[in-house]
């Protein structure tokens, strides 16, 4: 499944910790946006970790699954990164 992942995290270390570990799982695609590919394992992993490393009373951390019919649909203007491929993600 392809996840788009978007955090706002005031904390400069607790974010530094989440942009560390989703560099393992997906593709920075913007300073806090991430495209990520993953089983259901995989994503059950990631959540349980990114829950570990954020506040809940300070941080926000957004998942946005994303269906392989919209995923067709999805539109990229400007500069920056293609749309991420299945099989890029790399498990750190």
């Amino acid at each position: 499944m392809f996840y788009v992942i978007a955090y706002d995290i005031p904390n400069d270390k607790r974010r530094k910790k989440v942009a560390d570990l989703l560099e393992g799982y997906g593709v920075r695609v913007q300073y806090s946006v991430f495209e990520c590919v993953l089983t259901p394992q995989q994503y059950g992993e990631l959540s349980a970790r990114l829950k570990r490393r954020m506040n809940m009373s300070e941080d926000n951390i957004r998942v946005y699954p994303v269906s392989s019919h919209t995923l067709t649909q999805v539109e990229i203007w400007g500069v920056g990164l293609p749309l991420t491929e299945s099989g890029r993600s790399v498990i750190i």
